[in-house]
């Protein structure tokens, strides 16, 4: 049976706070890069061309793994937004930024999407949680969101790319690269629609739907 929960982002949280970047006004994640900042090309593309294009006010959309808020800031003109995490920590310290009515939170029980209705979700986002998930566990989270979303759900996922020196040398990325990942995503019956490999140093992002 695959291992369904990590404890590394609430290893991550913890360790942040010792070191000082968990601020008390202002978003945790924010060490590991802005994507206000002028110099950040590549963030600034994510938020850009693979974020702010599917915002609609009229959707709903899901985050999985908000952590501080770093993404989901741009999130927050969706008609409802779930973000979604197996850590309370993790949540509590999103919700410190971000109170909004219209924000869900749901602690799932690892891969899981507890209460959110089937087929409501327009569109899926996460940044900086699949690069540390195997591939058991992503496959979990691609069969188990099929459940939520519809047809026209725009699926938007960041994952680790070991064919990359950075990623690498980054020892809590998981063993992933682009064919593995296009392989899991194909076989849990999505198409992929887009992607990029060269933007992200460490990593590579992918846009897809249901096939």
């Amino acid at each position: 049976m695959p291992r369904l929960t990590t404890n590394l982002h609430l290893e991550m949280l913890e360790r942040a706070r010792r070191r000082g970047r968990v601020p008390k006004d202002g978003l945790y994640g924010l060490h590991w890069g802005d994507p206000e900042s002028p110099d950040n090309n590549a963030l600034r593309a994510v938020r850009d061309h693979w974020l702010l294009a599917y915002v609609d006010p009229a959707k709903t959309a899901l985050e999985i793994g908000p952590g501080g808020g770093r993404w989901t800031r741009y999130m927050l003109d969706f008609h409802r937004l779930y973000v979604v995490d197996y850590h309370a920590e993790l949540l509590a310290e999103f919700r410190r930024n971000f109170p909004q009515p219209h924000i869900i939170e749901i602690q799932n029980n690892g891969t899981d999407f507890p209460g959110i209705p089937a087929g409501s979700v327009d569109f899926v986002f996460s940044f900086g949680v699949f690069v540390h998930l195997d591939l058991d566990i992503i496959q979990a989270y691609l069969a188990n969101l099929r459940a939520v979303i519809h047809r026209k759900t725009q699926l938007v996922i960041q994952y680790a790319d070991k064919d990359k020196p950075k990623a690498r040398e980054n020892r809590g990325f998981s063993d992933n690269d682009p064919r593995r990942m296009r392989q899991a995503v194909e076989e849990s019956g999505y198409r992929i629609v887009e992607e990029d490999t060269g933007l992200l140093n460490h990593s590579a992002i992918m846009r897809f739907e249901l096939a």
